[in-house]
This record gives C-alpha cells, sequence and structure tokens, in this order.
C-alpha cells in the first residue's frame, strides 16, 4: 500500500538501506513491532507500520498515507 500510494505524487526509489526513499527520507515499512534497524544509517528516517493509530517520534501509521492519494 505505502509504494502504491506514495508514487502516485512522488518518485519512489528502493533503499540501499531500507525499503523506500523518497527524496532524501529514508521509510522502513513494518508492522506494529518493527524496530528501526535499518533507519541508524539514513539521515532521514522514517518507520511506516500497520497497526497503530498515532505517529509517535519516527513511527508513522501506514494509514496516513492515504491522504496522498
Amino acid at each position: 500500500m505505502f509504494l502504491t500510494w506514495m508514487k502516485q505524487k512522488q518518485t519512489v526509489y528502493s533503499s540501499k538501506i531500507s525499503d523506500f526513499e523518497v527524496g532524501d527520507i529514508t521509510f522502513e515499512v513494518g508492522g506494529r513491532n518493527k524496530k528501526g534497524k535499518q533507519l541508524r544509517e539514513a539521515d532521514k528516517g522514517y518507520i511506516v507500520k500497520d497497526n497503530i493509530e498515532y505517529a509517535v517520534g519516527k513511527n508513522v501509521p501506514i494509514w496516513m498515507f492515504g491522504f496522498i492519494y
């Protein structure tokens, strides 16, 4: 879902250290318990999580990206 929504308005690239890159921001996509180990090397990075309701710190719910579509 993340890729489908984001590619509507942005150019999305695969990342060498994580799942996706949009501009200079790295995104790691996963479930509720996903950790940000892959993002340690990223200058700007966020964890896109399923099954959470609110954004806290660098954790963003995947449903929020649906507003881009």
